[in-house]
């Protein structure tokens, strides 16, 4: 199969598809890689290293496009791809479709094959694609969070670790999964007072056993979520529901209920988030103010540190990509039921349930195009 790895065009993405080492695995087994030249220059990557591993390198994202039969990429294609995108392509990448209908639509009309991401699902119910950048957005949580405390970025002016004689921050932290436990893992090392919540008891009886002294755990609901927001200082959303919009668990009203200063990290902003009052942003113009309170809603967020996010996203990716390439989208998803979970649009039909339901859209099962 012909592989195209184009350069990542949205805001500050950094981030590329596919390492050296990686181009080299799908070299050794007969395929051909196709790598814009400049598409690892963000995570330190040269083109010299990608040649020697084998790949064909060439100048624009247009030559990838109208080369490749499957396109492997980081971020969902922005507008500017659309166009690029051609029927029976398969397009292999986080999509996060239930957070713009504008994507969704364009992806129909272009009749191609898309493979998700953060949709591929284990038995168990993990999301082996989604938990490597989700660790790292976890983590990144907390180090944005703390330095946007800081008085001249607009927060509280409080130092997250506190000294002595002086208290700690208080950090909250809404969801247990991932991206949760990450936040707190690395909030706790900075000496800050934590509490996490989670709907879910037994997760929440899990993170109260794994987790350092200064980590609470909380059943989360409304009452208990209002009753915290009013004296925490740093507020992290890491709520998912696998390829559906996350639930707006803190609204508008809330924010007034808020310490001025506070920081609110919506880590869930590519799929909606989970503040009411959240918008996507940018690495470029990462804040805005509402109310006197800090919102920090990146959409990529591991693109900042693109060295380690692409190794990550690579050790995880790879091995699912070869089977792609190896066996063609129809034969790979056949028998492997987690790749088929990816799956959201085939050939112009939604065939994720969320999606569908997310914008209203005619939902058709995956079977019947397998």
């Amino acid at each position: 199969m012909i592989v195209g790895i184009p350069k990542e065009i949205k805001n500050n993405e950094n981030r590329v598809a596919c390492t050296p080492a990686g181009v080299k695995e799908f070299v050794k087994r007969g395929h051909s890689i196709i790598v814009q030249s400049d598409a690892g220059d963000g995570s330190g990557f040269t083109p010299d290293m990608y040649a020697e591993a084998g790949a064909k390198m060439v100048d624009t994202i247009e030559e990838v496009y109208s080369s490749s039969e499957m396109i492997v990429k980081v971020k969902e294609p922005i507008e500017y791809e659309y166009k690029l995108i051609r029927e029976d392509q398969l397009v292999f990448t986080f999509f996060h479709f239930a957070s713009s209908e504008e994507l969704t639509k364009a992806m129909i009309e272009s009749k191609s094959v898309c493979i998700a991401y953060e949709t591929v699902e284990k038995n168990d119910r993990s999301l082996p694609l989604l938990i490597p950048m989700s660790e790292v957005a976890g983590r990144m949580s907390i180090q944005e969070g703390a330095k946007y405390l800081e008085k001249p970025m607009k927060g509280r002016g409080i130092l997250l670790g506190g000294v002595p004689g002086v208290r700690p921050a208080k950090v909250l932290i809404l969801g247990g999964g991932v991206v949760g436990a990450n936040a707190a893992k690395m909030a706790a090392g900075m000496g800050a007072d934590v509490t996490i919540m989670d709907i879910s008891l037994p997760r929440l009886r899990y993170l109260d056993d794994i987790m350092p002294a200064n980590v609470n755990t909380f059943m989360s609901n409304e009452y208990h979520i209002r009753e915290l927001i009013a004296t925490h200082d740093l507020i992290v959303g890491a709520v998912l529901i696998p390829g559906a919009k996350a639930p707006n668990l803190i609204t508008r009203d809330m924010l007034k209920e808020m310490l001025p200063g506070t920081v609110l990290v919506d880590v869930a902003v590519d799929q909606g988030g989970c503040i009411e009052t959240c918008k996507p942003t940018t690495h470029q113009d990462p804040i805005y103010l509402i109310d006197d309170i800090v919102h920090y809603c990146v959409a990529n967020m591991p693109g900042a540190v693109p060295y380690t996010s692409t190794l990550a996203l690579t050790n995880a990716t790879l091995p699912y990509a070869i089977k792609l390439a190896n066996m063609g989208w129809k034969e790979a998803c056949r028998k492997d039921k987690e790749l088929m979970k990816g799956l959201n649009i085939i050939k112009g039909n939604v065939v994720y349930e969320a999606v569908a339901e997310t914008f209203g859209l005619e939902y058709k099962p995956v079977s019947d195009f397998l």
